[in-house]
């Protein structure tokens, strides 16, 4: 039935290959816990971010909150929840997240880089190497969806290899890439 990270580690399986830490030339992307949002309030905290998604930065009470929601996972064990904290590999200095919610075989990412880190490629390599490592688990079709006057989101989605679809969800352009058995399908 499925993936390898659709299952194995929905169920509390080894997440060495799906949920395990990776990294970049320029980043080391680190498993999200709930600790990371001592200093994840500070990367999120520009009004900025905002902009295209509604709503405002947590303060560190609802970003811990929040976190042990996203380490608990969704409850259904048909989908994976994977959360990376992006942080510099020359000094740790954590710059954003990176994201993908795993199902079956198809998987929703998201990225979003602070402010003081943006326009210096991040989103891009981290985005680009989660595609990759999606891949390799063996997940066919991964999207992102992106508000149409978000020109860096969907730069960063072209880097990694999306590509804009006519299909608008909730406003939000759906942006793909497929690869593998029944990859014309989009869940």
């Amino acid at each position: 039935m499925g993936v390898f990270i659709g299952t194995d580690v929905a169920r509390g399986g080894d997440v060495t290959g799906a949920g395990g830490g990776f990294s970049t030339p320029r980043l080391v992307l680190t498993p999200l816990c709930v600790a990371d949002a001592d200093v994840m309030v500070g990367v999120l905290g520009a009004q900025e971010l905002h902009e295209f998604i509604g709503g405002r930065p947590a303060d560190l009470f609802e970003l811990r909150r929040r976190y042990e929601r996203m380490t608990a996972g969704p409850g259904d064990p048909d989908e994976v929840w994977l959360n990376w904290i992006m942080r510099r590999a020359e000094d740790g200095v954590a710059v954003g997240t990176v994201q993908a919610t795993v199902t079956r075989d198809a998987a929703e990412v998201a990225w979003v880089v602070g402010v003081p880190w943006q326009g210096r490629g991040y989103a891009a390599e981290a985005a680009a190497a989660l595609v990759d490592r999606l891949f390799a688990q063996g997940v066919h079709a991964v999207t992102a969806s992106i508000h149409p006057e978000h020109h860096a989101s969907a730069a960063v989605a072209a880097k990694a290899g999306l590509v804009a679809t006519d299909r608008v969800v909730d406003g939000e352009r759906i942006w793909q890439i497929t690869r593998g058995p029944n990859s014309s399908v989009l869940r």
